[in-house]
């Protein structure tokens, strides 16, 4: 099976390294790419800058979004995705440490696919990301 991109903007160094091990540990199609904000998932995903070469940012075929992010948030960013018609058919499964009432409301509002609140254990982690991969990469 082809490699499929799976990119995530997350800040956070501890959960991108998370992400990436259950991604491997699952043995999961997908490759995971990272951008640290909205801003550069922005520019990974209009290939501007260091994105610029398709090589370096394949189109991704789904977007782990997290919502609290420097210089651009994942709300910001969700919006910016949905409303261009080149990026609005990427699912987005928002992954966020919100448990709020209004970033589900508004996220789902917006066009995101799923919304996960990050989970405390690393064996329930593996169980999300193994549902992701089911529901959004099994072929």
């Amino acid at each position: 099976m082809d490699s499929l991109t799976v990119l995530m903007a997350e800040d956070d160094a501890d959960d991108r390294l998370l992400i990436e091990e259950a991604f491997s540990q699952l043995e999961s199609p997908g490759d995971v790419r990272f951008v640290q904000d909205g801003e550069e998932l922005m520019h990974y995903l209009r290939r501007e800058g260091k994105y610029a070469d398709p090589g370096v940012s394949p189109r991704p075929a789904l977007i782990l979004l997290d919502l609290n992010m420097p210089r651009k948030d994942g709300r910001e960013a969700l919006l910016e995705m949905k409303a261009d018609p080149d990026l609005q058919e990427i699912p987005v499964v928002v992954w966020t440490t919100s448990n709020e009432p209004w970033d589900k409301i508004q996220s789902r509002k917006a066009g995101a696919s799923t919304y996960l609140t990050k989970p405390a254990s690393y064996d329930d982690l593996l169980s999300a990301v193994r549902n992701i991969v089911k529901r959004y990469l099994a072929g």
